[in-house]
């Protein structure tokens, strides 16, 4: 995530990697179809003589037979992150590093890190490269090794690419493909396969609680779309707003205010004010 360390940015790291950690999810995203196995996201290095702790947001391994070809991981954005390169240029080394632990005869594999950035309301304009993100004088260029990430704006692909998706990824990309189009969204009938993970993730990355509030273990037992999820929200809230108003207008009557009562019922400005009162009072 763009900054790491706060309540709300832990509980995305979460939800995201449990929709990602899904083998299907997984290798849809990077588009291919053999075994993967698990890999510790988590790595260490040292600083001020102190181990400190970093850790990928979901890391696997591509394996062919008994062969270990790479180290894929994603790293997940909703914010634009300035020193992005810097943060994947560790958690790589860290991953080489970690081969260097291993016996010397067990083969080398590259690490691959693929950005999977959701913003949608803007473009990714920072450091894409370690060069971007450092001051280096001319006469060091030639020394410095340069790094570059492999990012991918989900909200800016096509609308072919975001049919080649074929798990629960392809609703995800569809979701902020179409708010970065138009700020709107119409669900697919597309059937979700990982009902729990993929609303708890639309509700973290959307800030919207609705999302996970409208799944129902019935969901998970049988063939739901996000057309159905978005009736559920549609319907949970209208039954909110028709509680909201009753409250009101029994708060307003039963301290004989009928004509403010009715006044709320035109006025929408009026009736703002008067909620924020009732609300304050039950305080």
């Amino acid at each position: 995530m763009a900054a790491r360390g706060s309540g709300a940015v832990a509980e995305k790291d979460i939800a995201e990697k449990t929709l990602e950690a899904y083998n299907d999810v997984f290798a849809d995203i990077i588009n291919v179809l053999l075994e993967l196995e698990e890999e510790s996201p988590n790595s260490s290095y040292k600083s001020d003589g102190k181990l400190h702790a970093q850790e990928r947001d979901i890391a696997k391994y591509w394996c062919k037979g008994l062969v270990r070809i790479a180290l894929y991981g994603f790293e997940n954005q909703t914010d634009v992150d300035s020193d992005m390169p810097l943060r994947l240029f560790s958690y790589d080394g860290a991953a080489y590093r970690g081969q260097l632990l291993t016996e010397e005869a067990a083969p080398r594999y590259p690490v691959v890190t693929l950005v999977l950035y959701f913003g949608y309301r803007r473009c990714w304009k920072t450091p894409r490269t370690l060069y971007d993100c450092l001051t280096i004088p001319e006469e060091l260029k030639p020394y410095v090794n340069d790094y570059r990430m492999n990012l991918y704006e989900i909200a800016y692909l096509n609308d072919e690419q975001v049919q080649l998706f074929t798990s629960d990824f392809r609703i995800v990309a569809d979701y902020f493909v179409q708010m970065r189009k138009s700020r709107n969204y119409t669900a697919p009938e597309t059937t979700i396969r990982h009902v729990h993970e993929l609303l708890q993730l639309m509700a973290v990355m959307t800030q919207d609680s609705r999302f996970e509030g409208a799944c129902s273990p019935d969901m998970e037992r049988r063939p739901t779309s996000m057309c159905e999820v978005l009736d559920q929200i549609e319907g949970r809230g209208i039954q909110k707003g028709e509680d909201t108003i009753l409250s009101l207008m029994h708060y307003l009557l039963t301290n004989n205010r009928s004509e403010d009562a009715m006044r709320a019922t035109e006025d929408a400005a009026y009736r703002h004010k008067l909620l924020t009162e009732m609300f304050h009072d039950k305080k």
